[in-house]
């Protein structure tokens, strides 16, 4: 179908591109997050400054703000697991292990989200996504296969282990909760506001209830990957990323996990000195013919008769 000459909404390649890139990139910003600054409070500074940020615009364009209280029950939950503890979780796993074995593991959401919608909504299941998301997982564990093995060792490797799988799972939860806001008129960027700020009281919660210090870091290098995680990571991407979901679904959307490890090691190639060999080629083969599968548009079914 073409769009009208004054239809400027980016289409489905645009929209996946970007929130694969920026957060292809955002795995290494988030390296210099870590240290002076718990984790949970990085977490409250990034998303409160990025939901405010939000809001102020939504005030400043005269986008709506105001939905019962029902949808604000949704909105803390889409926040609290999207936006709060999921990273909290990430930025606890990067304390472990590589910020690509991370990445491996988040991408296993191209399996958690088609379950967790078929849970939810009685979606179906196809063949077809999860022999894509088989491919993608493959690959992107081909792309880190000595972390993988490393891993096997147990002790802070299998913490972060932990860590990453369960904050996948909680993006996943992030994810349906959006559908339920899509499905129930909330505009992407008002409610992502709202998510973003609950996402921030959540993650607040946490960081008190562990009794941790509210210290910031004023070197140059938190202060740059701060800013880059709230405009880029956050609010360009997530923007890209939720638009994305409500266009073709919370299944192909997680693909979107599998396109991030590829981006994140090629950076690690110019900035880490990551080498390449045989078998992590192999894995970029794979992850691409994953996403392939994934997005390629379905055959419409033609009626018989």
């Amino acid at each position: 179908m073409k769009s009208s000459a004054g239809d400027s909404a980016p289409g489905t390649a645009t929209l996946f591109l970007t929130a694969s890139l920026i957060w292809g990139s955002t795995w290494l910003a988030i390296k210099y997050q870590l240290g002076v600054v718990a984790p949970e409070i990085s977490v409250v500074y990034r998303f409160g400054a990025a939901g405010a940020l939000l809001l102020g615009w939504c005030i400043a364009t005269r986008r709506t703000l105001r939905f019962p209280l029902r949808h604000h029950g949704f909105l803390a939950l889409q926040g609290a697991l999207l936006f709060g503890f999921n990273y909290v979780a990430v930025y606890l796993a990067e304390q472990y292990v590589t910020s690509g074995l991370v990445a491996v593991l988040f991408s296993t959401i191209v399996f958690m989200n088609p379950i967790g919608m078929r849970i939810v909504y009685r979606t179906p299941l196809s063949v077809r996504t999860f022999a894509a998301a088989a491919l993608g997982v493959a690959g992107v564990a081909l792309l880190f296969l000595p972390e993988l093995a490393a891993a096997r060792n147990g002790g802070d490797a299998a913490r972060g282990i932990i860590y990453a799988l369960g904050g996948t799972a909680l993006a996943c939860g992030g994810n349906v909760a959006a559908i339920r806001n899509q499905r129930n008129g909330i505009p992407i960027l008002s409610g992502t506001a709202w998510a973003m700020l609950y996402g921030a009281v959540a993650a607040a919660v946490a960081a008190i209830l562990q009794g941790l210090a509210w210290t910031f870091d004023a070197r140059i290098s938190y202060l740059l990957s701060f800013a880059y995680l709230v405009l880029a990571g956050s609010i360009a991407a997530f923007g890209a990323y939720l638009t994305l979901l409500r266009k073709i679904g919370a299944g192909p959307s997680a693909f979107v996990g599998v396109a991030t490890p590829v981006v994140a090691l090629t950076l690690s190639t110019v900035l880490e000195g990551y080498r390449w060999t045989g078998v992590a080629a192999l894995g970029v083969v794979l992850a691409v013919i994953g996403n392939v599968i994934a997005l390629w548009p379905a055959k419409p079914r033609q009626r018989s008769g």
